[in-house]
């Protein structure tokens, strides 16, 4: 098993109230699984996204990434963890401006200290398999929304990463780009890379093999992405008259 979480519970103080962003969940996700994480504004799916990037730490239960229990690391062995276990793709790409393609895929290897021929090397290969390697040499503002998330894909994939975790990653394109993108994460998936996807979009989740729904910072739904993408969270029963 890649992921293994156990009755994780996030807990922050907000304004002298207690809120629980995550409530005891526990979930497990093998390699080569794709699995989408829904839930509405509020549900704790952004939450659930933080711990599983190791860019948070719950409060209570136990979190295992790749055999490693990093539930208790400090910051600097969660860094570590970070740049060599998962790669992130962004709602907003985060590309570097004023540079290239090539050197935007090539940066999470220069801090890995990858000598640069290497580096080169696996970033060309990175940008091939996203079929964006003819724009290379080109600069963000040169570049589609769709051919700047494939950058950013293949930035994700340069480091040869356990895990790939996706934040809304069709967020900012049109529907015709945004379904690119989908059959992208196909294909990845097809080529036995682990993805995580987070998304509010039931039509989104509902692609993927397996869907995780979230609410109240609870695990109300896990299963096929089609069933799950759709489910209602539950309502409050109706107040007696």
């Amino acid at each position: 098993m890649l992921i293994d979480l156990k009755d994780i519970s996030r807990e922050y103080t907000v304004g002298g109230e207690l809120v629980r962003a995550l409530d005891g969940v526990s979930i497990g996700i093998d390699r080569g699984e794709w699995v989408a994480i829904i839930g509405q504004s509020g549900s704790g799916k952004s939450t659930l996204m933080n711990v599983i990037g190791c860019l948070d730490t719950p409060t209570r239960g136990s979190y295992h990434l790749n055999g490693k229990d990093v539930s208790h690391m400090g910051d600097d062995e969660l860094a570590g963890i970070r740049n060599k276990e998962i790669g992130f793709i962004f709602q907003n790409f985060q590309l570097l401006p004023r540079e290239t393609s090539l050197a935007n895929v090539e940066l999470p290897l220069v801090y890995r200290g990858v000598p640069a021929k290497e580096r080169r090397e696996r970033a060309i290969e990175a940008l091939r398999k996203v079929k964006l390697e003819p724009r290379m040499h080109h600069k963000p503002t040169e570049l589609s929304g769709g051919q700047r998330q494939r950058v950013a894909i293949a930035r994700a994939l340069a480091g040869s990463p356990s895990l790939l975790l996706a934040d809304e990653p069709t967020g900012n394109l049109d529907s015709n780009t945004g379904e690119e993108i989908v059959r992208l994460f196909e294909e990845l998936h097809d080529a036995g890379h682990t993805i995580v996807l987070v998304t509010h979009e039931p039509k989104l989740a509902a692609r993927c093999p397996r869907a995780i729904r979230l609410s109240d910072g609870k695990v109300i739904g896990d299963g096929p992405g089609a069933s799950i993408a759709f489910l209602d969270a539950p309502r409050a029963a109706p107040v007696p008259a």
